[in-house]
């Protein structure tokens, strides 16, 4: 086995072993992709600040999330398709999660089902929902949420229009991937991924797959599905849904403080500092640049968590400095699962913690609750 030192080397084991297509798919961004690079890079350029001679012994990184105790103050984010990275990939990853003590999110566009993953582990998980144009199917998917004991809901609001991904369109995405002489020649290289995602059981859209209406391909689905983006999304829609659901409820995409300031009214549990990883629109503020601001218009009215760009654990300390609660954990778990399956998983969260434990220690504080500005050094 590969010696894991840091994300970064499970996102080259990831690279070498996954389809081009499916890689590119996690691993680029929208248009131009100047947030994408934002979001590490302006992580990156914060400065810790040394401190020495303090005890401090004894160290722990839990804290609490939604009123749960968590093993270090972040969740793994919606991520679709993770069943193309590995088969059964959602289910691997919650189960990972689960062991290690945080939550997972199920993306609506998991390869696996919510059925799947709740046959699959014995203890509650999160579900992510789009509000699609038809709203009787999104009513459903809350209604499978509940039968599913999803402990909350986390509502994306920031892909009622889908931002074009330039790599994407290159590399023909499609699911399951189609057999063309570059996806022939891709899978010439990487055998072992082909055996191991083609030969699964899922290939396509669980959470569709028979439950949408005439969609009696694979093309006729993804066509619903592209036409399902809402562009009339609007906070009387997150009426609808916190009505529907009546549980915890997470606010995913807020960038702005206007809008951090309506999503606490609206009686949201949570939100999210999220410009959907660089994905969406290109040119957007990075999600840290945005956090101080919204985190001081809200409060303590709701949690706050930011998510984009955290691959380490000082870049996680960071993020709670600037006054996040938690963080969502994205691309790095999922060069977790494609390097690994449900082990790199695993190994992502462990590398993520040891960091974030030592760069506690060397900034001299014991408790993630003890993150401050006072742990960043003044530019």
């Amino acid at each position: 086995m590969p010696v894991v030192t840091c994300i970064d080397d499970l996102r080259e084991i990831a690279r070498r072993r996954v389809a081009r297509v499916i890689f590119e798919y996690v691993d680029r961004g929208s248009y131009d992709e100047a947030t994408l690079r934002a979001n590490r890079a302006d992580l990156e350029a914060i400065a810790l600040r040394q401190r020495v001679a303090i005890d401090v012994d004894d160290r722990s990184t839990k804290t609490a999330m939604l009123g749960h105790e968590v093993t270090m103050p972040a969740a793994l984010a919606p991520i679709g398709l993770l069943g193309l990275n590995w088969a059964n990939g959602e289910v691997l990853a919650a189960r990972a999660a689960q062991r290690f003590g945080i939550p997972f999110t199920l993306s609506t566009m998991s390869i696996c089902s919510i059925e799947d993953v709740a046959q699959a582990t014995d203890k509650p998980f999160w579900f992510q929902l789009y509000v699609m144009r038809d709203r009787g199917f999104a009513a459903s998917l809350i209604e499978r949420a509940k039968a599913a004991r999803c402990s909350a809901l986390v509502l994306t609001l920031d892909l009622q229009i889908q931002g074009q991904r330039h790599r994407d369109l290159k590399n023909g995405l499609a699911v399951p991937p189609r057999l063309t002489w570059g996806t022939a020649w891709d899978i010439v290289w990487r055998p072992r991924w082909a055996l191991n995602v083609l030969g699964s059981k899922r290939k396509t859209f669980g959470n569709l797959e028979g439950r949408v209406p005439k969609a009696d391909s694979l093309t006729t689905l993804s066509h619903w599905v592209g036409s399902q983006f809402d562009a009339t999304l609007s906070w009387k829609d997150v009426e609808w849904v916190k009505a529907q659901w009546g549980g915890p409820l997470v606010l995913k995409g807020i960038l702005d403080a206007e809008d951090a300031k309506i999503a606490a009214a609206s009686g949201a549990d949570a939100i999210v500092v999220s410009n959907h990883g660089g994905r969406q629109l290109d040119g957007a503020v990075s999600s840290i640049r945005a956090l101080p601001e919204i985190a001081a218009a809200v409060g303590d009215r709701l949690e706050v968590w930011l998510d984009g760009g955290v691959r380490s654990g000082q870049s996680l300390l960071k993020a709670l400095a600037f006054g996040a609660r938690a963080v969502l954990l994205g691309r790095a778990f999922v060069y977790g699962l494609g390097a690994m399956g449900e082990a790199g998983v695993t190994r992502a969260l462990e590398v993520i913690q040891k960091e974030l434990d030592v760069t506690m220690a060397l900034t001299g504080i014991r408790e993630v609750k003890q993150a401050s500005p006072a742990i960043l050094r003044a530019a």
